[in-house]
């Protein structure tokens, strides 16, 4: 049996597929690395930790289509097929498989510390994971250089990113039923 999204069901994914793409406006370019720092990857996880599993994931894959075709939703405002087979396109099919792990993991009943270990893990090591196997496949950089340059300089932001999505699902699940789990 095929479930049907309601149309609040459809406003979540396309809020959260719109604030994925809203927070790659809000990046820093690093001079030594082609891959910026993002508010993407708390948005991702905020899509994992707020939304049920095919929510989490249809909203990372309308980000996603949405830039495909040319919108200019990823960081910085780029577009195009081009960036998703670009340097920084494992970070981006990285925010499709992050945000399904935390959705899958995070429990029926969320608490912080369970809420912190999938956003570090789902949110952060496995997005991570893509965008720097990625990254040294395209760049034929080593991949100790490719940790090093895409994904070590991110680390203290990520940790505060892991401890905001948190603290942010814990507070609006108290207040706003975002869909079955």
């Amino acid at each position: 049996m095929q479930k049907k999204f309601s149309v609040r069901d459809l406003c979540y994914i396309s809020l959260f597929a719109t604030l994925i793409s809203v927070s790659g406006y809000i990046y820093i370019p690093l001079p030594f690395s082609t891959v910026p720092v993002t508010a993407q990857t708390l948005a991702v996880m905020l899509a994992g930790s707020l939304l049920p599993v095919g929510h989490a994931a249809a909203s990372v894959l309308i980000f996603l289509l949405m830039g495909a075709i040319g919108l200019p939703v990823f960081s910085g405002g780029a577009a195009g097929l081009g960036i998703i087979i670009g340097k920084t396109g494992g970070y981006l099919i990285g925010f499709l498989a992050g945000a399904v792990f935390i959705s899958a993991l995070k429990g029926k009943r969320t608490d912080f510390l369970r809420l912190l270990t999938v956003n570090a893990v789902g949110g952060i090591l496995l997005v991570y994971a893509f965008g720097v196997f990625w990254l040294n496949y395209i760049t034929g950089l080593g991949i100790s250089q490719a940790i090093v340059l895409g994904a070590l300089p991110f680390i203290p932001g990520d940790i505060v990113k892991i401890i905001v999505a948190a603290l942010v699902t814990l507070r609006l699940k108290k207040h706003v039923k975002l869909g079955a789990d």
